[in-house]
């Protein structure tokens, strides 16, 4: 089963969104009446808003057996419409009094509704989720997830971190992509532990959940590390509440090594980093007994084959992470050619991530072969690589770089600056001089803008095809 703790529901709370809490009892009563009412159906939606209802209502399909199709409340028009036209949901389920999908059928989720049995366990081949990607090179496609790759990649992720039912997993992540929706609501339901969903991100709020609600874990993505790194150097009592937790969780971006560094003198925590896809779920993480060095993701999960692909066939150096297991999805909804250009013949997914490897089998991502990967005088350089390194420049607080063409170079390295609050505009010269002096000198910025922020997608990833000048 997808979650054993519905079918003999354990005492104590299951979940908590905002103010709101539900026991596993409740959360068994309110689901099974979800799945009855959408039982037959081929396809639901959810309004992924950060609700209990949302989450009870993709528990409520994902027991029926109905494929789920979370949506971004966000979503501008012309995308919103593309998403529902390519998925055709038959409802969406929805929070009472949040607005919905137009011209969709909605279903409120009843929280205090009772649902007579719960179904049976489906084929872990048939889809569970149909998550949508970001459609940073188009429209976005729509990743399908079968049932075990939910199971398995959730349960490797437990063996990784040492996750059980005791663990309290505290975030603020968005509820319509894999990080905060399948590891941080459905990880811990799957556990037969307890998942609680701030509603809305605030240092204050993960610092309460860690006094108040025994929080054990945390998973957040780097602009929220930064800022709880902040707030700890401002007020002890946030720094006091983030040294309780058994492990901080980062993802979905790298986190700096001056980040950890400060979060470490902050609390005494070394931060855990991990690395996934929509397509992949979870492909690596590191341990919670591993060695948490900065930069690195970890090795491969259980389950998890990977391997790098370089271009010129130098093992040693920059490769584009090939992934194969029971976590890989089915393929994209009604698109063949994108499945087939993305899924090789003997089942390697190919991710468009740019690493390399630790002599240990540690993945250490260095950027996105599409954007992350810059040929300047007869050398591949990974951007990532000199975005760490520009990030323990004290005066830098965000970076990212990207390549612009060069007659002599071929491309020239851009270096895109916000610099941290308090803090002098640097010099070029010296910015150029710091990458060269911890780098090599080929790898230092050639072009340097400032700027006042980076544009980011709602999962905080910076869209650099908008960093323009």
């Amino acid at each position: 089963m997808l979650f054993p703790a519905l079918a003999d529901p354990p005492p104590g709370i299951a979940l908590r969104v905002g103010e709101r809490a539900m026991t596993y009892t409740q959360l068994r009563h309110a689901a099974s009446a979800v799945a009855e009412q959408v039982r037959g159906s081929e396809r639901v939606a959810v309004w992924a808003v950060p609700s209990i209802h949302t989450v009870v209502g993709v528990v409520g399909a994902l027991i029926a057996g109905v494929p789920v199709i979370p949506l971004n409340p966000k979503s501008g028009e012309r995308e919103l419409a593309h998403i529902l036209d390519d998925s055709e949901p038959g409802v969406v389920l929805t929070t009472p009094g949040e607005a919905s999908a137009p011209g969709r059928p909605r279903l409120d989720v009843d929280l205090s509704a009772i649902g007579t049995m719960l179904p049976a366990e489906q084929d872990p081949q048939r889809p569970a989720m149909i998550v949508y990607t970001s459609g940073t090179t188009g429209p976005p496609k729509g990743a399908i997830l079968p049932r075990r790759a939910l199971a398995t990649n959730l349960d490797a992720l437990a063996a990784a971190w040492e996750w059980t039912h005791d663990d309290v997993v505290v975030h603020a992540l968005p509820l319509f992509h894999v990080h905060g929706l399948v590891i941080g609501m459905l990880g811990p339901l799957r556990r037969g532990g307890r998942a609680h969903h701030l509603g809305r991100f605030s240092p204050e709020g993960v610092a309460t959940a860690f006094e108040d609600d025994a929080a054990t874990m945390l998973f957040a993505v780097p602009t929220m590390h930064r800022r709880l790194a902040d707030a700890a150097q401002a007020d002890r009592r946030i720094a006091r509440a983030l040294s309780r937790a058994r492990l901080l969780v980062s993802g979905s971006a790298a986190l700096p090594a001056s980040e950890h560094e400060r979060i470490e003198r902050l609390t005494g925590q070394r931060v855990v980093e991990r690395y996934g896809m929509t397509e992949t779920l979870m492909n690596t993480a590191v341990h919670a007994g591993g060695d948490r060095r900065p930069g690195a993701v970890g090795p491969p999960l259980d389950g998890v084959e990977l391997k790098l692909k370089a271009e010129d066939g130098d093992a040693g150096g920059i490769g584009e992470i090939l992934v194969r297991g029971p976590n890989l999805f089915l393929g994209y909804l009604n698109r063949p050619d994108a499945t087939a250009e993305a899924l090789d013949a003997d089942g390697w997914f190919h991710t468009g991530d740019l690493a390399t490897l630790d002599p240990d089998g540690y993945v250490r991502i260095v950027g996105r072969r599409a954007t992350d990967l810059i040929k300047s005088g007869g050398f591949k350089i990974g951007a990532g690589e000199i975005e760490n390194a520009l990030l323990e420049h004290p005066a830098v607080a965000e970076v990212a770089v990207t390549g612009e063409p060069d007659e002599d170079l071929g491309e020239r390295i851009v270096a895109w600056i916000v610099v941290r609050d308090g803090r002098p505009r640097p010099q070029r010269s010296d910015l150029q001089d710091h990458v060269a002096r911890l780098l090599t000198p080929h790898k230092r910025p050639r072009v340097v803008h400032f700027v006042d922020a980076l544009p980011r997608n709602a999962l905080g990833k910076v869209q650099k095809r908008k960093l323009v000048v």
